[in-house]
């Protein structure tokens, strides 16, 4: 069911619903009104009807008896019945109505009741005249008032039905138009495919819940915008760098089997395949490693790690894999009191990574191959700082150096991938940590890491 049929039923719902209690209160009312002015007809007819028989010696049963046949005020189906102490029955417009005797007990006991029996509404209580005792009892059919009430339901059933018939068409109609910004939020997000994401949902000018909606998903697709170009980007720039090695290797290959080499030969050419097919596992590990970190819902497990142990791991592997390369350490501060609290919940794996990538490149960009690390703790943060003297980064370029791909143009000439600092800018938004960088032509570039000790 759509929401504007659910709405308008809803709707015309809750007005029947309040429009039967109305119906009910009222004509409940009316009825206990007509019911109770009835009651006291009966009651002064019962009365005159004593008092002309008791207190006039000249009126007769039989005189009273056609007085009130003739009576023009005479209620339809009218009856009077006049009961003294011993229950004798002193007066009865018909001779047939009878009481039973438990009813005149009843009015004695209760001094007065009130009740329908076959239509018929029915009153008996207790008259005292001369200090004498007598019950009377007088009963009719109120035509008049049962009549009045039939019209009175008639009127209300015919009144709730067209007025639920109103309300349903209103209610339809104002459902439509409360709900025609969301169809039009429908139709402008239809429009929208992987080859127009730049188009965003209008839904007017209003600042209700439907406009902020629309703002909502127009910064979703934002992000699914910028998500779709960096993928794209990603995508195209990984196929690049991949192609580059594999047509290396190829070509060295195709080379190697023109014609017949010597052993020197062979393994010469056979080294420098090995080093582009090691470049390219290096650029696939990174390509999986950073396709990991982005992905939010990826499970980490977290630990104690030690921060200095970490990077001084990190430093061996560089120095090893590189021999000219340089790495040296120093603390901000005192050695004993810094030393100790250098432990922070993190992914000792996803740290190395992290730690490796800045080193070597600090190393790879600087004539003399080499990078200071500065380690320093304070109660909440492990601060952690690469220091290079290469040839620094653009201040334009600054901001892109965190895109997977981007290399500044002062760089272009020595080999990379571009892959390291975006995975380690993951690596350590993960850790809930910070990463700044500070850069001069020519003089070098400063990366400064804080890292939370407790997430």
């Amino acid at each position: 069911m759509k929401i504007r049929t659910r709405l308008s039923f809803t709707f015309v719902g809750i007005v029947a619903a309040i429009l039967l209690l109305f119906s009910f209160v009222v004509y409940a009312t009316a009825e206990y009104f007509r019911q109770r002015d009835f009651y006291l007809r009966l009651s002064d007819k019962a009365r005159t009807t004593a008092r002309l028989l008791l207190d006039e010696d000249e009126i007769t049963t039989r005189l009273l008896r056609i007085i009130e046949q003739n009576n023009l005020t005479a209620l339809p189906e009218e009856q009077i019945n006049i009961y003294d102490r011993s229950n004798r029955m002193l007066y009865a417009t018909r001779d047939s109505a009878i009481v039973k005797p438990e009813i005149l007990d009843l009015i004695r006991k209760k001094k007065e009741v009130f009740f329908r029996h076959h239509g018929k509404e029915i009153v008996g209580f207790i008259h005292q005249h001369n200090t004498q005792e007598y019950i009377l009892i007088a009963s009719a059919y109120d035509q008049y008032g049962l009549e009045e009430m039939q019209h009175l339901g008639t009127i209300m059933g015919v009144g709730l039905l067209c007025s639920l018939a109103l309300m349903g068409a209103v209610g339809w109609a104002y459902a439509g138009r409360s709900l025609r910004p969301i169809s039009d939020v429908i139709r402008q997000v239809d429009r929208i495919t992987a080859s127009n994401l730049n188009q965003r949902v209008n839904a007017g000018n209003d600042h209700d819940e439907l406009a902020q909606l629309a703002h909502t998903f127009n910064l979703m697709l934002d992000r699914v915008q910028e998500a779709f170009e960096m993928q794209r980007n990603f995508v195209s720039n990984a196929s690049h760098e991949l192609r580059t090695p594999l047509t290396i290797i190829t070509g060295q290959i195709e080379v190697t089997l023109i014609k017949r080499r010597t052993v020197e030969e062979h393994e010469a050419k056979w080294k420098a395949v090995l080093e582009v097919i090691q470049r390219m596992n290096k650029l696939t590990n990174n390509l999986l490693d950073l396709t990991l970190v982005s992905l939010e819902a990826t499970p980490l497990k977290f630990s104690e790690v030690s921060i200095d142990e970490v990077i001084f791991q990190a430093s061996q592997m560089l120095m090893n894999r590189q021999p000219d390369y340089s790495v040296v350490f120093s603390f901000d501060g005192q050695i004993e009191t810094i030393q100790p609290s250098l432990t922070i919940e993190g992914n000792k794996s996803l740290l190395y990574s992290a730690f490796f990538n800045l080193m070597e490149n600090g190393c790879k960009f600087s004539e003399n191959k080499r990078v200071e690390v500065i380690l320093g703790a304070t109660e909440r943060w492990v601060t952690v700082q690469f220091k290079d003297e290469g040839i620094g980064i653009l201040e334009t370029d600054i901001k892109s150096i965190y895109e997977p791909f981007f290399r500044a143009e002062n760089v272009k000439r020595i080999h990379g991938h571009g892959v390291g600092l975006p995975l380690t800018y993951r690596i350590i938004q993960l850790h809930h940590g910070q990463i700044r960088v500070s850069s001069q032509i020519n003089r070098g570039t400063t990366f400064t890491i804080q890292l939370p000790k407790k997430l």
